[in-house]
């Protein structure tokens, strides 16, 4: 093994298996926009469990959820859900996208995630993220106006806790810990913590800094718009004294599969763009959206082959470890989400795997 196998493999990823292959949703709870109907509350969590559980199936290596605290999301207990999610799979690798750690106390979401790792016999990943959509602040009792202090010391902390058997902490925004020991224990002792960057050079910096795996979203926009940001992450690493072959990094955004791209488009924007009017106030331009046919767009929407064939590039481009696909956003029907996952695991993943695989020659 190279030292960045091993540094990957701490991180519970292979290299030599190929570009690690995953479905995350946001928790929305969305009306679906062609009917104006919204199933309830109840059958919306239970779908996430349903999509876990058939993304394993398909042989997808990665399922997150997300956590938000508003009108029209239904995961604000996403630890509670990720908890039945881990009962009810067997290999599949499960986690949070994201986790609002500047809201919440360190200690508490260590104790949860450690324990739906046990739960899940070492399966359990926390991605850690600073809150789009900031209600919450006020919701939980915080200043917006420490949105960046809140979150850059309760992000060192969380990693402080999971390096650490007995803590010993000083900070701003919650009493020192002294010898404190956090229990339980994830199965191997400690579990990977990734740092959410929304695709800003500035954040990805920090990570860097940091020696952080990333998880960089994206909504939209050329490949080459992006490079930057990966490219200043490891530049950042680097200068900090780590290795950035040892570091993951990830990509996050939208993913939908019909058979030709116009069917993709036609049936994926209406929920795009009023899930994004309902969350965050305003939608996806149409002109925006259009680029997602272009082989070089960041947005993985089309055929099967249009969409390996994207995937690939991106592959090339960033050199990442591990996609997740955004398939469920803005009400989609949950017959037409486990179709798409069906077709994933039949006619995409298979290539992505064959050709983004390493062997032990090409370690050497």
């Amino acid at each position: 093994m190279t030292d960045a196998t091993n540094g990957m493999a701490e991180y519970r990823i292979d290299p030599d298996a190929g570009l690690e292959f995953g479905m995350y949703t946001l928790g929305d709870h969305l009306p679906n926009p062609s009917t104006g109907e919204r199933i309830t509350a109840g059958e919306r969590v239970r779908e996430f469990v349903e999509y876990a559980k058939a993304a394993e199936q398909a042989g997808f290596d990665f399922f997150s959820l997300g956590e938000s605290h508003q009108e029209f999301f239904a995961s604000q207990a996403h630890a509670v859900i990720l908890g039945a999610i881990a009962q009810a799979t067997e290999k599949i690798k499960i986690g949070s996208t994201s986790t609002i750690l500047s809201t919440s106390d360190p200690v508490r979401v260590y104790e949860n995630f450690a324990t739906i790792d046990l739960l899940s016999q070492g399966r359990a990943e926390i991605v850690a993220g600073r809150a789009s959509r900031v209600g919450l602040f006020e919701l939980l009792g915080y200043d917006l106006r420490d949105y960046e202090e809140l979150f850059e010391e309760k992000f060192d902390l969380l990693r402080k806790i999971n390096r650490e058997k007995v803590v010993n902490w000083t900070g701003q925004f919650r009493p020192d810990l002294r010898n404190a020991e956090v229990l339980p224990r994830p199965q191997d002792g400690s579990m990977p913590i990734w740092r959410a960057v929304g695709g800003s050079p500035a954040s990805a910096i920090k990570a860097g800094m940091a020696g952080a795996p990333m998880v960089m979203a994206h909504l939209g926009g050329p490949v080459s718009s992006f490079t930057h940001t990966i490219d200043s992450y490891r530049d950042a690493a680097q200068r900090s004294g780590f290795d950035p072959a040892t570091l993951p990094v990830a990509t996050a955004g939208f993913l939908y599969v019909a058979e030709t791209s116009q069917q993709a488009m036609q049936e994926f924007y209406p929920h795009v763009n009023d899930g994004m009017i309902r969350t965050n106030g305003r939608g996806m331009p149409k002109q925006l959206f259009a680029q997602s046919t272009d082989p070089r767009s960041i947005m993985n929407i089309g055929s099967p082959q249009q969409i390996i064939d994207k995937i690939l590039y991106q592959h090339e481009q960033f050199g990442h470890q591990r996609f997740i696909g955004q398939i469920d956003f803005g009400g989609v029907p949950f017959e037409k989400v486990m179709k798409n996952i069906e077709i994933i695991g039949t006619k995409i993943l298979p290539d992505v795997k064959k050709y983004t695989a390493r062997n032990g020659s090409e370690q050497a």
